[in-house]
């Protein structure tokens, strides 16, 4: 009798430290942190945060704020995970960052090998997306760089 009691009472012990340690680990890593390509997201820190660690920041990029919040940014399309730090170095959260594309309004054009990308709304205009041929997503890129440039030109023009 004895010999059950203690198994039972080792299993019932087990199962405790079980979910104790489950709760634990759920309460501090939180849900994906998730934002669209070339967009920016604000994302409200917990209490104690004083340094994140982005694992690729090819992927991301976040800037924390005085304010308690940090401002997170899509770079490229993929996940990574992000570390927060108190101010001694110790880990409090690490969550997985998301990038994902923004596809409700793009129209994507394949032709033979290479791709071609377009926002219609309402009327289609070419836009660079990752991922398309390089004649594409070169030609729109320098387009829009050049326009930049010219209204970075005009803009200082009529301060003078």
């Amino acid at each position: 009798m004895t010999r059950t009691f203690s198994a039972v009472a080792r299993i019932g012990l087990g199962a405790v430290l079980g979910l104790a340690f489950a709760a634990a680990a759920a309460a501090s890593s939180a849900a994906n942190v998730e934002v669209l390509l070339d967009e920016a997201m604000i994302f409200r820190l917990p209490p104690r945060v004083s340094t994140i660690v982005i694992g690729n920041p090819a992927i991301a990029d976040v800037t924390i704020q005085h304010s308690g919040i940090a401002i997170v940014t899509g770079k490229s399309y993929g996940s990574t995970n992000m570390i927060m730090l108190d101010a001694a170095g110790d880990s409090l959260v690490e969550q997985k960052l998301v990038v994902k594309p923004r596809n409700d309004e793009i129209v994507t054009v394949q032709n033979g090998v290479d791709r071609e990308s377009y926002v219609c709304t309402p009327l289609c205009e070419r836009t660079a997306k990752l991922g398309d041929g390089t004649k594409s997503f070169d030609a729109v890129t320098g387009q829009a760089s050049a326009h930049t440039s010219f209204a970075n030109g005009s803009a200082a023009s009529q301060a003078k």
